[in-house]
């Protein structure tokens, strides 16, 4: 995550297997993100829906670029799913199969639509027969970070927030095992400190020794005001920047612009 005074970005990313270097394309994933809104949140985003699109887009043509500077056979992929907190809405936008799932007053009142066929198949079951292939291959992405095509973003918001909302970012290792009424019950009933750690267990203590990895990272709207575990930014100037996410390393900043060009060539 990262934040100003007045704006925050929660994003997480999970690097895709049967592709390279899977981490490279979750951090520079992220690594563009951050530099993107540091440059734009002074403190504020003038357009957060449009922020998250752009800057997906960009991590986008930075793994393209990464794979050619470093003559890869094949381009590092990675899934993504990122929220903007500004104001009092929430914006949030999402590619591949991380999800995004947002509870208030003990229900699961909004949840990211996957970009695999299992979804596409479910939103597809009442209007259309779904071929057999199509059901063959149920857990297939069809968009992600870094693929050949132009990927798929869906974004949402402005999404006003109330009170004691909350909201769950995650990779497919926690709602692979975990089911969402599951998820659900815990991040409305728990304080959210103890709800993450423990649906984080469940998830790897189901998934075994062949758990694929759960990351997940969640928020509360509002907290109490004597809560000790918050973070106020009030006191903040407006040229503060803070992040959890990880400085580029080794490569140009991607918060560097990609010429037309530079894209056709990637």
């Amino acid at each position: 995550y990262c934040y100003t005074r007045e704006s925050g970005l929660f994003a997480v990313a999970d690097g895709m297997g049967g592709h390279p270097e899977g981490e490279v394309a979750s951090q520079l994933a992220l690594q563009t993100l951050a530099a993107m809104f540091q440059r734009d949140a002074k403190p504020q985003l003038s357009d957060p829906a449009r922020f998250l699109h752009d800057a997906v887009m960009t991590g986008h043509y930075q793994l393209l670029r990464y794979a050619t500077e470093k003559a890869l056979l094949d381009t590092p992929r990675t899934t993504i799913v990122a929220c903007v907190l500004q104001g009092s809405a929430a914006y949030w936008a999402h590619c591949g199969d991380s999800r995004l799932y947002l509870v208030r007053d003990g229900k699961l009142v909004a949840r990211t639509r996957d970009h695999s066929y299992s979804e596409l198949q479910d939103a597809l079951s009442h209007v259309v027969p779904v071929h057999e292939r199509l059901a063959r291959n149920r857990n297939v992405l069809f968009t992600c970070l870094g693929s050949p095509g132009r990927p798929v973003i869906d974004t949402v918001g402005p999404v006003h927030l109330q009170v004691g909302d909350r909201l769950l970012l995650c990779s497919d290792g926690l709602w692979g095992t975990v089911s969402d009424a599951t998820i659900t019950e815990q991040v409305a009933k728990m304080p959210i400190a103890e709800a993450v750690p423990d649906l984080v267990e469940k998830a790897l203590r189901a998934g075994g020794s062949k758990c694929d990895n759960v990351t997940a990272i969640a928020l509360e709207w509002e907290a109490a005001e004597d809560d000790d575990r918050r973070i106020s930014t009030r006191a903040l100037g407006e040229e503060v920047f803070a992040s959890t996410i990880q400085a580029s390393v080794g490569h140009e900043s991607p918060s560097e612009d990609l010429d037309e060009a530079e894209i056709e060539r990637s």
